[in-house]
C-alpha cells in the first residue's frame, strides 16, 4: 500500500515504498501502475498519464498540433486545468442565422484561477529577473495560494502579494534578498512589500530564520570582483564585529557593507563607499556610519593570516 511522506504544508505529497522510502519509483506507462525497483510492490495503480498523447517532431511545429489533451495538469489551480476550449466553427452549421457562433466560451476559467496564473506568471518574471531557482518559484506559488485562499489580505493588490511571498521564500530557501532587490524587479513600493509580509506571517502563523551578514556576504563581493581573500576576510570582520556587540541596533546588510570596504580598503583590490553601496543597496551615509563603529577596534577584526597592501593604521578614518 501506498504511503504519503508527510513534510511541511508547503510540499505536496509524494507516493513511496513503505519498505523503502528512498527508492526511485518506475512508473509502467501501458499498465498504470508504479513500481519500487527494490521489491517489485506496486504502490501506486491506475496512474494517469498526464502527457501529450502524440509526438510533435521539430519539422512539424508549422502545422496543426494533433494533441488533445492540453497542457499538463496544475496542481496550484482549481480543477486542475480540465477545461475545454470550443475551437472556432468553419462550416455553415456552426453559426446561427445572423453570422453568430453557436457553441462559444463562455467561461473558460474561473475569475480566482485568472488571477492566480497572473500572479504565478508575475513571481516568475520577477524571479527570473534576479536569476532564482525553480525552487524559490515553486514555493513562493505555494505561499501565494495559501495566503490567495484564506482571503486574509483582501484590498491589497496581488502584486504587491506576491512580491512578499517572493521575499519570505527566498528567506524560508536560504538565499535572501533584500526588500530593495525585490522592489527593483516590482512595481510595488517598498513600504507595501514590508507591510504584506507582516501580514502574510502572521496570517500564516509561520515564520522566517533571521538574516545575517553572511547571507549576503558572497553575492555582494562576487558581485563587485573581490578575490575570495577579500570576501573572507570581510565576512571575518563582519561576524568579528558582531560578536563584539560594536554595531548593535545596525541592519546585517549595513554591517556586510562596512566589512567589504574595510577588508577591500586593507587589500590591492580597493572600491569605493559608492560602489559598495549600489551593490548592497545602501546609502553611503550608512555606510561611514558602520565603518566608523567597527573602526577603532580595526587591528582585532581581520584574520591572523590576512595578507595587508595597506596597513590598519593607514586605513581610511573616514
Amino acid at each position: 500500500m501506498a504511503s504519503t511522506s508527510r513534510g511541511d504544508a508547503l510540499t505536496l505529497p509524494r507516493v513511496q515504498c513503505p519498505n523503502h522510502p528512498e527508492a526511485i519509483l518506475v512508473e509502467d506507462y501501458r499498465a498504470g501502475d508504479m513500481i519500487c525497483p527494490e521489491c517489485g510492490l506496486v504502490v501506486g495503480d491506475r496512474v494517469i498519464d498526464v502527457g501529450s498523447e502524440w509526438r510533435t517532431f521539430s519539422n512539424e511545429k508549422a502545422l496543426k498540433d494533433p494533441s488533445r489533451v492540453g497542457d499538463a495538469q496544475n496542481p496550484l489551480l482549481n480543477g486542475g486545468d480540465l477545461t475545454t476550449m470550443i475551437s472556432k466553427g468553419t462550416g455553415a452549421a456552426s453559426f446561427d442565422e445572423f453570422g453568430n457562433s453557436k457553441y462559444q466560451n463562455r467561461r473558460t476559467m474561473s475569475s480566482s484561477d485568472r488571477a492566480m496564473l497572473n500572479a504565478f506568471k508575475e513571481i516568475s518574471t520577477m524571479a527570473d529577473r534576479i536569476n532564482l531557482p525553480r525552487n524559490i518559484i515553486d514555493r513562493t506559488n505555494n505561499l501565494f495560494k495559501q495566503v490567495y485562499e484564506q482571503k486574509s489580505l483582501k484590498g491589497r493588490a496581488n502584486d504587491a502579494i506576491a512580491s512578499a511571498c517572493l521575499y519570505i521564500a527566498c528567506r524560508q530557501e536560504g538565499v535572501p534578498r533584500t526588500f530593495k532587490e525585490i522592489c527593483a524587479v516590482s512595481r510595488i513600493s517598498k513600504k507595501e512589500i514590508g507591510r504584506c509580509f507582516k501580514l502574510i506571517l502572521k496570517a500564516l502563523e509561520t515564520s522566517v530564520d533571521l538574516i545575517t551578514t553572511g547571507d549576503f556576504m558572497s553575492r555582494f563581493c562576487s558581485n563587485l570582483g573581490l578575490p575570495k581573500q577579500v570576501q573572507m576576510a570581510a565576512t571575518f570582520i563582519a561576524r568579528k564585529a558582531v560578536e563584539l556587540d560594536l554595531v548593535p541596533g545596525r541592519s546585517p546588510i549595513s554591517v556586510a557593507a562596512a566589512a567589504i570596504y574595510m577588508a577591500s580598503q586593507a587589500s590591492a583590490e580597493k572600491k569605493t563607499q559608492k560602489e559598495i553601496g549600489d551593490i548592497a543597496g545602501v546609502a553611503d551615509v550608512t555606510i561611514r556610519q558602520s565603518y566608523r563603529l567597527i573602526y577603532p577596534r580595526a587591528a582585532e577584526l581581520f584574520p591572523p593570516d590576512f595578507k595587508f597592501d595597506t596597513p590598519v593604521d593607514k586605513l581610511p578614518q573616514l
